[in-house]
């Protein structure tokens, strides 16, 4: 008894040594995470051991790329530059990204990297259709007096400073949060739509990533913003539907994050080929 508890201990903790920061491995791939894949012959939304695949491209050819364990595209940015660093000794003078990209984290890095971003935010889309609604009770709606460090709801109730909150993110980067609290909401005819909890209403307002939203924007809808959006939807994507679709390429073949990277690197040699003799 006590060997087989010492056996499933010794176990337990080779496991954990093996998944690190990740929330799955696989047992088959130790390398790879469990990811939701958008290439999911079942169409049942199952979960597969893979990897993120990042690129950058330039007249859909493959200047770099990287793979990382993490499935969201957020995290994956800062080292994705470093290696395009590594391989040019320099960082790109101009980056285009989709809202996947758009955090304060990485705002920041490519502010420090003096990198010209054009990169969405998650509601970016949203802020700019016409059927956007007016009513709604985000803090974006809202007036935001910063004499006062204070903001009045659509209904003209004030609300006004309570506390600070620290949020840090998967890569340890921290953000500040500001919490702002409704000095009375009861009587408000819109209550019931606008407030979900007891009490009276609570918004959390990360100050220093609005700054970065904003300057995103005017970067976004500039003349050269608009040149960069409509060539990343003709850039980057075709590489991707050459490879997967053209190519019949959505697996890969070996085992281990090594190998992988050998079989993209090879992968991207021929598509870089194909497309200089086409």
């Amino acid at each position: 008894m006590q060997k087989s508890i010492g056996r499933r201990i010794l176990k337990n903790a080779k496991y954990e040594s093996l998944l690190g920061k990740r929330n799955s491995f696989s047992k088959t791939d130790p390398d790879a995470t469990f990811m939701r894949m958008k290439e999911d012959h079942m169409r049942n939304g199952q979960l597969k051991p893979g990897y993120n695949l990042q690129i950058t491209t330039n007249n859909q050819y493959i200047l770099s790329y990287s793979l990382h364990y993490n499935p969201t595209d957020t995290l994956t940015l800062k080292s994705h530059l470093e290696r395009f660093k590594d391989l040019y000794n320099k960082y790109p003078e101009v980056l285009t990204a989709d809202a996947g990209y758009g955090s304060e984290e990485n705002y920041m890095l490519l502010e420090d990297k003096n990198i010209e971003a054009y990169v969405k935010y998650n509601l970016f889309e949203k802020d700019h259709k016409k059927e956007s609604s007016k009513t709604s009770f985000s803090p974006e709606n809202m007036h935001y007096d910063p004499a006062t460090d204070s903001y009045q709801c659509t209904q003209g109730q004030k609300l006004t400073r309570i506390g600070t909150k620290e949020r840090i993110s998967e890569n340890g980067h921290e953000q500040q949060y500001i919490t702002y609290q409704a000095i009375n909401c009861e009587g408000c005819p819109l209550k019931q739509q606008c407030n979900k909890h007891e009490g009276n209403k609570i918004i959390d307002v990360n100050h220093q990533l609005n700054k970065y939203k904003i300057k995103a924007n005017a970067l976004l809808n500039s003349e050269s913003g608009l040149y960069h959006r409509s060539r990343r939807s003709i850039d980057v994507e075709p590489v991707f539907a050459n490879i997967k679709h053209n190519k019949g390429f959505k697996r890969y073949n070996l085992r281990g994050i090594r190998k992988v990277e050998v079989e993209t690197g090879l992968l991207a040699i021929a598509h870089n080929i194909k497309k200089k003799v086409a």
